[in-house]
């Protein structure tokens, strides 16, 4: 009888490990090495005043990934918003295969992020602190279109609080949040794609509901580099920040212009 030949896994489902405002499901091989330059403009409705918000204050996050061991990639991140410095981590759990005998792709991501403004800030060290968990499913549907879905948990220690007309405190949001994203991204070249997502809040807060995301744009990749350049309404890049404070909403044409860069080295 034939050996059983091996399933192998699919290659590419997308071209990055990130894809706008979220993480995919790819994990790099073992031994790469990864820098990310992030950047926010200002929202575009206030039109030629601050050219489309190309002149209004912006947000950008530094971060630098590595994948000690297979399916593992763990990093480091700066944010300017709120001063952040995030810890975070990413596992694939299942890979999805050629032969279908596995037809989809799983990863953990997860982070600890630190937000290091002055104490002043801060009424307990503890506060500063957020963590955010998501699970990604994502399926290459045809050698040029991949979707996935995550659900994600984000969660403050310190969530702003106001005092109601009997003095008592209460608390304007939850400290927990639930949300879902879902992104696609489809190859109209050998290295050019369009991609799209759409972030969804779960959590019904007292006040201060956040908005969804809707969010759009082109990629273009490398064996060594990704190039995103998208509409959004988040201005956050940290994904809990975003998933919890985003004030941007798209109805009222909130949208800010951003890129993601991602260059990659293999040792």
């Amino acid at each position: 009888a034939p050996a059983a030949t091996k399933s192998k896994p699919v290659k590419n489902t997308f071209g990055s490990v990130w894809l706008i405002d979220n993480q995919t499901v790819m994990v790099p091989i073992k031994g790469t090495l990864e820098f990310d330059i992030q950047h926010r403009f200002g929202t575009i409705n206030n039109g030629s005043k601050d050219l489309f918000g190309l002149f209004a204050p912006s947000n950008i996050r530094l971060g630098v990934n590595y994948a000690p061991v297979k399916n593992l990639f763990v990093g480091i991140g700066l944010t300017k918003e709120r001063s952040q410095l995030d810890l975070n981590a990413k596992y694939s759990l299942l890979q999805q295969t050629t032969d279908n005998k596995m037809p989809v792709s799983l990863a953990y991501y997860g982070n600890v992020v630190i937000d290091t403004r002055n104490k002043s800030n801060f009424r307990y060290a503890v506060h500063r602190f957020s963590y955010f968990n998501q699970l990604i499913l994502a399926r290459k549907i045809t050698n040029n279109f991949s979707v996935q879905v995550a659900p994600s948990f984000s969660w403050f220690n310190n969530v702003e609080a106001y005092v109601d007309d009997k003095g008592d405190i209460q608390k304007k949001m939850e400290n927990g949040h639930l949300a879902i994203s879902v992104l696609g991204r489809y190859k109209i070249t050998e290295k050019s794609s369009i991609i799209a997502g759409y972030d969804q809040p779960l959590t019904q807060h007292t006040t201060n509901n956040p908005h969804p995301n809707i969010c759009f744009g082109l990629e273009t990749t490398t064996s060594s580099h990704a190039f995103q350049v998208f509409f959004g309404n988040y201005y956050g890049i940290v994904p809990q920040s975003n998933n919890v404070f985003n004030k941007n909403d798209f109805r009222d044409g909130q949208f800010v212009i951003g890129f993601n860069m991602t260059r990659l080295w293999n040792f």
